[in-house]
C-alpha cells in the first residue's frame, strides 16, 4: 500500500464525511476507498473512523493521524513545487475569507496587482463577517480582526490600527460634541454588536480608565450597516481607522475624544488547525502585510 497515496484518500473521506463523497472527489469506485481505510486501519492496528447513519466521523485516533496526514501531503507538496523550480511560479487555485467591509475597502481593490503578480493563480474570496470553520469551508487562510477566540489555531499578526470615536459633521452640530467619555450618555450611538465592542466602550487616558455603557437604540451586527447608520448622521460610533479612512480624510466623517485612547484593532492571518500554510496563502499574507504598511 501507498502510504501517501493511502493518506490522501483517508484525509479525502474525512473532509467529505463519507466513502462515497471522496470517491467523486478522487475519481475511483467507492469500493476502492473502503478497501483503502480498512487497510490502513489494519496497519495501523487502531480504529481510525466511527461509521453510523449520518455519516463518518473521526475517532481520537483518526482525528491525529489526519491532522498530521494532512501536513504530510502538502508538505510534499510544497517538495514538488520548490523541485519545479522557484520560476515555476504560483498556481492553482487560493481561497480566502475576510470581513465583508474591510476587504471590500482594503483587500478587494488590490487584487488586480496580486493577481498581475502570479498569473497563473485563482482566487476564491469569501466575504463573511463570521468566524466560519475554514476546514469545513476549504479556507486557505482568512483575515480576523480584534481578539482571536481560538488560541489553537495558527496565527500572525500582520497590522494594527486605532480605534477612534466618530461621526459626521451634520450630527456633531446638532448633538455637539461630547468633551468626556461620560458625556456619551447624552448621545446617540451605534453599537457594532459583531467585533465592535457592542454597547460597552472603554477609554484610557494615562493611568486613568473610563468604561462606559452606552445606551443608544440602534445596534447593528454587520461593519456595513454600522458604516450606513454613521454617514446617515444617526449617531456616533467606534471603529477603526481602516473601517472610515477615506471619510476621515475627506472630512465626512470627524473624530471625537482624540485625548482619549481606545483599545486597538489587530489584523490576523489566520490558517486552518493543524495545516501548514501553502506557499500561495504566505505569499497572499505578505501581499496583505504590503497593502497595511502603505
Amino acid at each position: 500500500m501507498d502510504r501517501l497515496s493511502a493518506m490522501e484518500t483517508f484525509v479525502n473521506v474525512v473532509e467529505a464525511g463519507s466513502f462515497s463523497g471522496a470517491a467523486r472527489r478522487l475519481n475511483v469506485g467507492q469500493p476502492a476507498i473502503s478497501k483503502t481505510v480498512a487497510q490502513l486501519e489494519e496497519r495501523l492496528g487502531v480504529r481510525l473512523l466511527l461509521r453510523s447513519t449520518r455519516g463518518l466521523t473521526p475517532t481520537e485516533a483518526g482525528q491525529s493521524f489526519y491532522e498530521r496526514a494532512r501536513r504530510s501531503i502538502e508538505e510534499a507538496d510544497e517538495a514538488d513545487r520548490a523541485a519545479q523550480g522557484a520560476g515555476a511560479g504560483l498556481s492553482g487555485p487560493l481561497r480566502i475569507c475576510a470581513a465583508v467591509t474591510f476587504a471590500r475597502l482594503r483587500i478587494v481593490p488590490h487584487l488586480k496587482t496580486f493577481l498581475t503578480q502570479h498569473p497563473n493563480l485563482t482566487v476564491d474570496v469569501v466575504l463573511d463577517d463570521r468566524n466560519i470553520d475554514m476546514l469545513e469551508e476549504g479556507i486557505d487562510v482568512a483575515l480576523r480582526m480584534g481578539t482571536l477566540a481560538d488560541s489553537g489555531m495558527t496565527a500572525k499578526k500582520i497590522a494594527q490600527c486605532e480605534r477612534v470615536v466618530l461621526g459626521t459633521p451634520a450630527y456633531f452640530k446638532k448633538a455637539g460634541k461630547p468633551k468626556m467619555p461620560s458625556d456619551l450618555a447624552g448621545h446617540e450611538t451605534i453599537a457594532h454588536t459583531r467585533g465592535g465592542g457592542g454597547n460597552t466602550w472603554t477609554f484610557r487616558r494615562g493611568s486613568t480608565e473610563a468604561a462606559v455603557v452606552t445606551a443608544g437604540r440602534l445596534k447593528v451586527n454587520a461593519a456595513e450597516g454600522v458604516r450606513a447608520a454613521v454617514l446617515a448622521g444617526m449617531g456616533i460610533t467606534i471603529a477603526s481607522e481602516w473601517m472610515f479612512e477615506q471619510e476621515l480624510k475627506d472630512g465626512s466623517v470627524k473624530r471625537v475624544l482624540d485625548d482619549w485612547a481606545l483599545p486597538a484593532m489587530d489584523l490576523w492571518a489566520v490558517y486552518p488547525t493543524g495545516r501548514l500554510a501553502s506557499a500561495k496563502a504566505r505569499a497572499f499574507v505578505a501581499f496583505v502585510e504590503e497593502i497595511m504598511a502603505a
